[in-house]
């Protein structure tokens, strides 16, 4: 330590008796102490929460997905299919139809209510050996964040377990539930979210008719019979949802006459081995898209399928950081008072020392140390608190939530580039502190200071 280090320690921890620049200093570090914890803390808890939605999306949501524009416009052609297969940073692709259609319950014994309701239909392959080449070596690899039991397929017996517990395939539902939506005596099969099955009071086996609204429009506009297509329900499966509903899942060819589109799709989910590659495949996608794709289409990473939730969550998060940092500012401002004492105390000391040979840069350098100190002794205090709580709360859920949420106690998440952000901002906000009274002391004239004081 250089001799305005060893001076500026002196001058802050080195007493004979308590005095009231001493109290202020340690105000000074419980002051930065509880504000660096806190923003470790909140932070971390908004990460967690981050983490937690995030998980729950993407047990529906996919990676990247490429979707036509203006509806079931994207022919699928093999070129397409080698794209997505030579990119060895894709896992699993998954051609899609999707659109809306009006539901109307039909039991088992073929008696109608006459209850409609409109619904999201999305068709997806049945198995791996589809027409749209879908790999057959392709692996099935379950997203780690979703939680095990967020997902529940229940399956009639010519599918899989009634109770058959396991992860979400991006979009797909489990291997064995997809494989049994093919037309079994003449009528396909659906997957029904769990929220319409409670609402609608339908159970496995029970008939459904579904109608198109390119079915509708083609009744107004040619004056034809509505073509109306009969499901019976092979399973429900249940999807914590926060925006959105899941949607009923049938086979994408029960879909291609459901909407009328023939071999056209509405886009391409695609898998990811590393989901933070999202932005890399979607941009080198962009930029061969006018050379695959022969309609306009639209690349969508997981963060730009929920972008207003995501975004709403990161400006609570750095908003929390704006609105606590003035904690830590208000510890500053302690900073500069303690210092300030300290100077009007030294001022004989400051006129010695300059006297000794000590240049204004090295006076000046002893109270912007001591502000230095001061922040660090805070920051690394409050670092230590802040991430002992996030580690008991993590392991034993010390906050614990109601009853109403789908979690039960608080969630926290450390990101090391939150807590590197809090560390510089504290210790930036303690310099800048010292800066003022280090500028008085320097100014001050040695022979003058000696002579009077």
């Amino acid at each position: 330590m250089n001799i305005s280090g060893r001076i500026a320690w002196r001058y802050l921890f080195v007493k004979k008796h308590v005095s009231s620049v001493s109290v202020l200093t340690y105000i000074s570090i419980s002051g930065i102490t509880v504000g660096a914890a806190l923003l470790i803390i909140v932070l971390s808890i908004f990460n967690g929460f981050f983490t937690v939605i995030q998980g729950f999306l993407l047990g529906y949501d996919p990676a990247l997905r490429v979707e036509s524009i203006g509806g079931p416009v994207l022919e699928w052609n093999d070129k397409l299919g080698k794209q997505f297969q030579n990119d060895p940073r894709i896992v699993e692709y998954t051609p899609f139809v999707e659109g809306i259609a009006m539901l109307r319950t039909r039991s088992a014994d073929g008696v109608q209510s006459y209850e409609n309701k409109v619904i999201q239909i999305k068709g997806i392959p049945t198995n791996l050996s589809s027409s749209y080449k879908i790999d057959n070596t392709a692996s099935i690899n379950f997203y780690k964040a979703t939680p095990v039991d967020a997902i529940i397929v229940k399956m009639d017996q010519k599918g899989a377990d009634l109770n058959d517990r396991r992860g979400f395939l991006q979009n797909l539902p489990l291997k064995s539930g997809v494989k049994n939506l093919h037309a079994l005596q003449g009528l396909p099969g659906i997957l029904i979210p769990e929220y319409l099955r409670a609402d609608l009071q339908l159970e496995l086996g029970d008939e459904v008719v579904l109608l198109s609204a390119r079915h509708m429009h083609k009744v107004l506009t040619q004056i034809s019979i509505p073509r109306s297509m009969i499901f019976t329900v092979r399973g429900v499966y249940e999807l914590p949802y926060i925006s959105s509903p899941p949607p009923i899942l049938l086979d994408i060819s029960a879909a291609h006459r459901l909407f009328l589109t023939r071999n056209k799709i509405s886009g391409v989910d695609l898998s990811l081995d590393n989901i933070l590659q999202a932005d890399e495949v979607k941009a080198s996608l962009e930029s061969i898209k006018e050379d695959l794709f022969s309609s306009d289409i639209v690349l969508k990473t997981w963060y730009d399928l929920q972008k207003p939730l995501y975004d709403v969550m990161d400006l609570e998060k750095w908003g929390a950081f704006v609105v606590l940092m003035i904690i830590i500012l208000v510890a500053a401002l302690n900073i500069l008072g303690s210092l300030s004492m300290i100077v009007i105390q030294k001022k004989r000391d400051i006129g010695v020392l300059r006297s000794l040979g000590l240049t204004v840069k090295q006076v000046q350098a002893i109270f912007i140390q001591q502000g230095l100190f001061i922040g660090f002794i805070g920051a690394f205090l409050g670092a230590i608190l802040g991430l002992g709580f996030c580690y008991l709360q993590g392991k034993y859920g010390l906050l614990k939530l109601s009853s109403a949420f789908i979690i039960d106690a608080y969630p926290v998440d450390i990101q090391w580039i939150d807590v590197l952000l809090i560390m510089i901002g504290t210790l930036g906000l303690s310099v800048l502190a010292s800066w003022m009274p280090a500028l008085s002391a320097a100014k001050m004239h040695p022979t003058r200071v000696i002579r009077y004081e």
